[in-house]
């Protein structure tokens, strides 16, 4: 789909741009350019590698990479989040059997810092049979995220006092200059 007013041919142009072709691959692969020189199509490519509108285009492609990929505040407060307001109940059927990890959602899974299974056996060779696991779950650090957010909301706040020789108070001298 073209995007800001290009024709389709100049949005895959730019789309090959950022992926990181040159500017002679980017117009082959965009253009059907069997039959031109390759210093023709060098200066369609340069030519099409300058337009205000491709070159704009290949500026937003980057802008959302980076922003897709990007560490926001947001982002470290919502999984703070998850942590924090973790429920360990969320872990278990209603039965209270372990549920299976595929059926976990997002925000107990995120809570997860690891799971140990053990498969468990009765009984020797032949007599030997399997009746089931024993699962240890390893969270993450609940008290820790709380304090994180804590912090960043500005409940705790830290007051330090400083003081002067002897528990005294600071004496400060001040310099005052004629500026001519």
């Amino acid at each position: 789909m073209a995007r800001q007013g290009l024709t389709v041919k100049q949005e895959k142009f730019a789309q090959n741009l950022f992926t990181g072709m040159t500017q002679r691959e980017a117009y082959k692969a965009a253009y059907d350019a069997e039959n031109m020189t390759d210093k023709s199509i060098d200066e369609k490519a340069c030519e099409l590698a300058a337009n205000v509108k491709v070159t704009e285009r290949i500026e937003q492609l980057t802008e959302e990479l980076r922003l897709r990929n990007m560490v926001t505040v947001e982002r470290v407060v919502a999984e703070y989040a998850k942590l924090g307001f973790f429920d360990p109940r969320n872990l278990f059927n209603a039965d209270g059997s372990p549920k299976k990890i595929t059926e976990l959602d997002d925000d107990t899974a995120a809570a997860l810092a690891g799971l140990d299974i053990q498969e468990i056996y009765e009984g020797f060779g032949e007599e030997k049979k399997f009746v089931g696991y024993t699962k240890k779950y390893k969270l993450t650090d609940k008290k820790s995220a709380l304090d994180s957010m804590a912090k960043y909301l500005g409940m705790f706040t830290e007051k330090i006092e400083h003081t002067g020789k002897d528990g005294g108070p600071i004496e400060f001298e001040q310099i005052l200059r004629d500026i001519e």
